[in-house]
């Protein structure tokens, strides 16, 4: 079993980890790196502009306001076009450069990209050897992985086939694409491919609690947890597991506590899009802190038909600041 302290990263989740998220969860404490969300790359140089709106992080030296690293991570399937970009954000500073093989999404998947590549351990190592060509030595190449498409077949060829090819680590999430985000995930199977590469492995996948991260570092072998959902759902759990390392009463974060926190994460989210798609965001986020805090299935009564930010900023808008 890995033991002692050692990274907690939170995890790339499309439309749900974003800046405003990564800001307030990073503030809150314990995670030491984040990764973006999918940046997608199809046949063309990505501009500035985009890259701004996924990573706006990237102006302060590509760190969230606690000054917490922030990876780029870039989804496609063309090697020619992703170790352009990849080439492009390394210029623009980025600290490492993240290679999505794990998205489960259908339109995803329905275009070449994500765990579909699962099915072709050669494309992976083509994209892996091509992005690494084009970034400077210094930058890492990473990637994220599930457990392959329908099966676990070509689980350890695909893990080969990244790590071979420059990879300098993988995360892997314990399932495969079919099971989407269906309990249980396989923390057996990240021990196997940790023992099957030789580079650094991220146990990742269903751990919502103190004791879900201590079990998958047993059962997985690995140092490091990439936790998504769980992070979301429990905003302290990376505080509670550094509390932990460091032997510390764990001081778990109560509904009152967390006030100041959904404020200021729904002020960020106003300020980045539109009136009428905020109040989705926040809604989002209230849905899944119900699995924490039973007071939020009561918030998100009172605003669940709420179509206009105004209604929630009346709610929240004595909430006091958060540190």
């Amino acid at each position: 079993m890995a033991e002692g302290p050692a990274p907690v990263i939170l995890a790339p989740m499309e439309g749900l980890v974003d800046p405003p998220m990564r800001d307030v969860l990073t503030r809150i404490g314990g995670i030491d790196r984040c990764v973006s969300e999918f940046i997608r790359v199809t046949d063309t140089a990505l501009n500035l502009a985009t890259v701004e709106r996924f990573i706006p992080e990237m102006h302060r030296g590509w760190k969230t306001a606690a000054g917490v690293e922030v990876r780029p991570q870039l989804l496609g399937s063309d090697p020619h076009w992703l170790a352009v970009n990849a080439a492009q954000l390394a210029q623009w500073g980025a600290p490492a450069v993240d290679l999505n093989f794990g998205c489960p999404a259908k339109t995803v998947n329905r275009h070449g990209g994500g765990a579909s590549l699962l099915r072709e351990p050669e494309v992976l190592a083509q994209i892996v050897s091509s992005v690494r060509a084009a970034t400077p030595a210094h930058i890492p190449v990473t990637a994220k992985m599930r457990l392959g498409y329908s099966d676990t077949s070509l689980t350890l060829d695909c893990a080969r086939a990244l790590a071979e090819s420059g990879a300098a680590e993988l995360a892997v999430h314990a399932r495969t694409k079919m099971e989407g985000y269906k309990p249980p995930a396989h923390w057996e199977w990240i021990a196997r491919i940790h023992e099957a590469v030789d580079v650094p492995v991220i146990a990742n996948g269903e751990v919502w609690n103190l004791e879900d991260y201590l079990r998958i570092r047993e059962l997985s072998g690995c140092a490091a947890v990439m936790i998504g959902r769980g992070l979301v759902v429990l905003p302290d759990l990376a505080r509670q597991i550094r509390r932990h390392h460091q032997g510390a009463p764990l001081e778990p974060m109560n509904w009152e506590t967390l006030q100041p926190w959904l404020a200021d994460f729904f002020w960020q989210t106003r300020a980045r899009m539109v009136d009428r798609h905020s109040p989705g965001r926040m809604k989002q986020w209230l849905s899944l802190l119900t699995r924490s805090y039973p007071q939020a299935q009561q918030l998100f009564d009172e605003l669940r038909r709420a179509t206009s930010p105004d209604p929630i900023s009346r709610r929240l808008e004595n909430s006091p600041r958060a540190a």
